[in-house]
């Protein structure tokens, strides 16, 4: 019975302390400026590339049409 009873005040005084914090205000996902200040880029390498794993930028698409990249993106195979 007593492990009930902390349970049930430890509980209580969870949700009760969930209803009160605020870590970090609201704010809006979409940048509300129209003016055209703000590019979006991936990861800073800029349209149509990406990180890689050492974090040089690699371009998205690394193989011809018809062709798919192997593994790590180091050949590319053609595709059946």
């Amino acid at each position: 019975m007593k492990y009930l009873a902390a349970a049930a005040i430890a509980l209580g005084l969870g949700f009760g302390a969930m209803g009160a914090s605020q870590a970090m205000p609201r704010a809006p996902l979409a940048p509300t400026a129209s003016d055209g200040a703000i590019i979006r880029v991936a990861d800073g390498c800029g349209p149509g590339f990406h990180r890689g794993p050492y974090g040089a930028c690699r371009p998205l698409y690394s193989c011809p049409p018809g062709w798919h990249p192997g593994p790590y993106g180091r050949r590319c195979f053609r595709n059946y």
